[in-house]
């Protein structure tokens, strides 16, 4: 039930009352006060302990360093570990080791629990599944899928039995990395290690497949979902919908929706999120304002990402004004801008041609930490530079500089196309070198953009000066 409060209010009255209180409530007491991020009390209560002469056990110290993690302070967490071990106050068990294991991983530091599980397994006290699942997650999250692979074969060959967990871990890492073909075949593995996927399993195959276009191959994912006599979910139906809208295909993604609807699936924002998009996509303007209202009528609550996608929708048509009037509307519903959608808004403003309002509202941040960001930036001295304003690029980029923000790659990929199309050779490639100098190299983007503005604007020779130089 998990009342703390009530637990601990029931301790004090029996300490008044004068009645005894042993190990076990004190243990008790101790793991409540964690559970409500009062570690403090939970060493308080230690001393209590020392106090009336009980020696703590394994569960006090369990507890308290359950409790470090809990409160974000895994490394004193970790520096207890280790005190508990060098002292040999006690013999660390599964749960003390799984708990030290969740901390790093929870922190990033993968490495560190890689080799305390490595530790583990050379002792008396040997890792359970649990000690391997939360490695083999942290890292396929740290993008080491291949290392997660190796230690799951590691883990086998100590006959540790993988568990669904174990596998939708993997499965989401290797989708992760565009690898749905060995996702595909590790799912059968699974089956026939005797471990049955799940529907989050499969919605993680079939969000994977949608996202890399693949959207057949999401619905036979669906239809095998199907056979083994799991249901689809509202997860399942948003990303096919959504993999259709990315696709354009907007009408495939109406008749999901339709039959999600028939199957009693009720649909969220976020389904309605992907369609919005998608009509906006395919510039049906009208009919994702449409939906916008309908959603609105049905109770659900537009968030940032449907504001967002109407923005761009209503950019992209050419109708700025009611752009800047749906953003009025999003902030006086309570919602705070990010910096995704301020970009939205600058970049549809500088695309029709109102760089003017699109500075105004920048310069209207104010200390905002918004106004330190290198991505609107570059949004505005892009957008400067198309709408024949070359003087005012020049004067956002040398404003960034000055307010200490690192160009990016995009950055110089804009302030040369300025130099070159004013004719300022000579300072495009002092930028190039410069951008190099700073460990920024050049990419693709930037070599298109150098060579049409070579070909528009200089001479074959003058082109060969440039390129050696």
């Amino acid at each position: 039930m998990k009342q703390y409060s009530t637990a601990l209010s029931l301790y004090k009255q029996t300490k008044l009352m004068g009645i005894p209180t042993d190990l076990y409530a004190i243990n008790i007491s101790i793991n409540c006060h964690c559970r409500l991020n009062q570690v403090a009390y939970g060493f308080a209560l230690l001393a209590t302990i020392f106090k009336q002469g009980y020696p703590p056990d394994l569960t006090t110290y369990n507890t308290l360093i359950n409790g470090l993690v809990l409160a974000d302070r895994v490394f004193e967490a970790v520096e207890l570990f280790k005190k508990l071990l060098r002292e040999k106050v006690c013999e660390p068990d599964q749960v003390m080791y799984g708990t030290v294991i969740n901390g790093l991983c929870k922190v990033g530091d993968t490495s560190k629990a890689l080799e305390l599980l490595t530790f583990i397994e050379s002792g008396s006290c040997k890792p359970c599944v649990y000690h391997y699942n939360t490695v083999i997650d942290s890292l396929c999250k740290d993008r080491m899928v291949d290392d997660a692979l190796e230690l799951f074969t590691r883990m086998t060959e100590k006959s540790v039995l993988a568990n669904i967990i174990t596998y939708n871990s993997l499965i989401h890492g290797l989708c992760n990395f565009g690898r749905e073909t060995e996702a595909a075949k590790m799912l059968i593995d699974m089956e026939e290690e005797g471990v049955s996927p799940s529907v989050a399993t499969f919605n993680i195959l079939v969000n994977s497949f949608c996202k890399q276009g693949s959207v057949k191959d999401a619905e036979l994912a669906v239809q095998a979902m199907v056979r083994r006599g799991l249901n689809p979910d509202v997860i399942t139906y948003n990303a096919l919908i959504d993999g259709y809208c990315l696709r354009g295909e907007i009408d495939y993604a109406e008749k999901v929706l339709d039959g999600m609807v028939k199957r009693d699936i009720v649909p969220d924002i976020i389904t309605y999120n992907s369609l919005i998009n998608g009509y906006c996509k395919k510039k049906q303007i009208d009919k994702a304002m449409r939906l916008f209202q309908e959603i609105q009528d049905k109770g659900l609550i537009p968030n940032l990402v449907t504001y967002g996608s109407m923005l761009q929708g209503l950019f992209e048509s050419g109708n700025p004004a009611a752009a800047r009037e749906l953003f009025n509307e999003m902030q006086a519903k309570g919602h705070t801008p990010t910096v995704l959608t301020y970009g939205i808004l600058l970049h549809g403003m500088c695309k029709n041609s109102q760089t003017t309002d699109a500075l105004a509202l920048f310069r209207s941040l104010g200390s905002n930490e918004l106004m330190k960001n290198i991505v609107l930036y570059n949004i505005l001295i892009d957008g400067c530079n198309k709408c024949g304003k070359p003087n005012l690029a020049l004067d956002l980029y040398d404003e960034l500089l000055l307010r200490g923000l690192k160009p990016t790659v995009r950055t110089y990929t804009v302030m040369i196309s300025v130099y070159c199309q004013g004719g300022l050779f000579g300072k495009a490639n002092d930028l190039l070198r410069k951008m190099e100098d700073n460990g920024c190299l050049p990419d693709s983007v930037m070599y298109n953009v150098i060579v049409q503005e070579l070909l528009k604007n200089l001479s074959v020779k003058r082109r060969r000066t440039f390129w050696k130089k």
